[in-house]
C-alpha cells in the first residue's frame, strides 16, 4: 500500500510540474532532482570504495545543468556546456591529485565526472524538451512509466526467462517484450495528437527506440547498485528507494529524444 500510495503522489508531483509549472519553478525542481540524484550515485560509488569528492563532483553537475537554464544563461551566458566539462575535469583532475592516497585514480576522477554526463546532461535535456512545451516532455514520461509498468506486471504474469542475470535476477526476457510493446503503442498512439506532424512509422520508430534505451537505462543503474551489494540507491522514497531508482529508464530516453527531437521537430 505503502508503494502504491507513494508512487500516485509521485506521478502527481511530476504531471503538476510538467504541465503547470512555470519555467523557473520547473528548473528550480529540475536542479533539486540533480542535486538529490548526484548524492546517491556519489554514495554508491563510495560504497565501491571510490574516493568521489563530493562537494567538486556536486558542484561540477549543477553548473552542467545550469547550461540548460535560462535564467542561469541569461546571468552568465559565457557558461556554455561543452567548457563546463573541460572545465570540470580538470578540476576534478587537480583535486583528485590533491587528495589521492593511494587507489584507483583514474576511477576517481571519471566517477566524479560521472554526475556531469550521466545526470546533468539526460536532465538538462529534459528542461530542453520542455521549452517545445508540456506535451513533448510529458509524453516522454508518460511512455517511459507505461514501459516500466508494462515491464514489471508482464514480468510477473509471463516470466520465465531472464534477460540480465548478472546485473538485474528479476527482469525478464518476457517482461521487456511486454514494456515495449504497451510503451511503444503508447508513444505511437498519443503522439498522434501531441506530435501530429511526426508521421505513424515515425512514432512507432521513436517510441521502439526510447523503450529500449530506457531499459539500458534500468539494467544499467542496476548494474551499479548491484556491482556495490545495493539494493536501492537510497531510502528516500517510501516503497520506491532513491531518486535514481524512479529515473533510471528517462536518463537514457530524455537525451534520445532530445537528439531525435532536432531532426523530427517536436
Amino acid at each position: 500500500m505503502i508503494r502504491v500510495l507513494s508512487g500516485a503522489a509521485l506521478i502527481a508531483f511530476a504531471v503538476a510540474v510538467v504541465w503547470f509549472a512555470t519555467r523557473p519553478i520547473f528548473e528550480a525542481a529540475a536542479f533539486v532532482l540533480l542535486f538529490v540524484a548526484t548524492q546517491e550515485l556519489i554514495a554508491l560509488c563510495r560504497a565501491g570504495h571510490i574516493a568521489v569528492p563530493r562537494w567538486p563532483a556536486t558542484i561540477a553537475s549543477l553548473l552542467t545543468l545550469g547550461t540548460f537554464s535560462g535564467p542561469v544563461s541569461a546571468i552568465v551566458p559565457q557558461l556554455t556546456t561543452d567548457a563546463v566539462l573541460m572545465a570540470a575535469l580538470i578540476a576534478l583532475a587537480i583535486v583528485a591529485m590533491i587528495v589521492w592516497r593511494g587507489g584507483d585514480a583514474a576511477g576517481t576522477v571519471s566517477a566524479s565526472l560521472l554526475p556531469s554526463l550521466y545526470l546533468a546532461l539526460p536532465i538538462g535535456s529534459m528542461i530542453a524538451i520542455r521549452e517545445q512545451g508540456p506535451e513533448p516532455l510529458f509524453l516522454l514520461m508518460l511512455t517511459v512509466i507505461v514501459s516500466d509498468t508494462s515491464q514489471y506486471y508482464t514480468g510477473r504474469l509471463l516470466g520465465r526467462r531472464l534477460l540480465a542475470p548478472t546485473i538485474s535476477p528479476k527482469k525478464t526476457i518476457e517482461g521487456a517484450v511486454g514494456g515495449i510493446l504497451f510503451g511503444t503503442t503508447v508513444f505511437a498512439l498519443v503522439g498522434a495528437w501531441w506530435l501530429p506532424v511526426v508521421p505513424l512509422r515515425m512514432r512507432i520508430a521513436v517510441g521502439l527506440g526510447l523503450v529500449a534505451v530506457g531499459i539500458a537505462g534500468d539494467l544499467f543503474e542496476s548494474m551499479i547498485k548491484r556491482s556495490v551489494g545495493a539494493k536501492d540507491s537510497s531510502a528516500i522514497i517510501p516503497g520506491h528507494g532513491g531518486v535514481l531508482d524512479r529515473i533510471d529508464a528517462l536518463l537514457f530516453a530524455a537525451p534520445l529524444f532530445y537528439i531525435v527531437g532536432h531532426f523530427i521537430r517536436v
